[in-house]
């Protein structure tokens, strides 16, 4: 946030409500471009190259131009499915539970109860042709969720 607020009330509330920093006016160019730069170090690094292009074994995913492809044969998602490849791509290698999965791609509360998340991971590997005994893109972890390993 960039702001002539400066008071400390202000400061917490505007962190508390998502801000990921808080700069008051008058400021320098050059803190701003600091900050600017200390966030974009902490922002998780995407995998895929500059041009959205995620390239994993046989699957083309362009993000861009919302497109998956495997084996050069097009594959058709619907939104929600190529929100959640996406967020898998995004986060690859990382084991992500259930309840994260739902927050961040469906923005439900942790608190909701749901299989969503099982019933849109089995639709998934069934279109990316994943076999669910024996996965080559999404694993299940036992008691914590999922994790995409390609």
């Amino acid at each position: 946030m960039l702001t002539a607020r400066g008071q400390t009330v202000d400061k917490v509330v505007g962190l508390k409500l998502g801000a990921d920093d808080y700069l008051t006016k008058p400021f320098e160019m050059i803190e701003l471009l600091a900050r600017i730069e200390a966030i974009l170090r902490r922002a998780p690094n995407r995998p895929g190259g500059h041009n959205g292009v995620y390239h994993v074994g046989p699957l083309r995913v362009n993000v861009r131009g919302t497109e998956v492809m495997r084996d050069g044969k097009s594959i058709g998602l619907s939104a929600r499915e190529f929100q959640l490849l996406r967020y898998f791509l995004d986060h690859r290698g990382t084991t992500l539970s259930r309840n994260e999965i739902l927050k961040e791609v469906w923005g439900y509360s942790v608190k909701t109860f749901t299989r969503t998340v099982d019933v849109h991971v089995a639709s998934l590997r069934q279109k990316l042709g994943d076999d669910p005994k024996e996965p080559h893109f999404i694993v299940t972890v036992t008691g914590l969720g999922y994790k995409f390993v390609a």
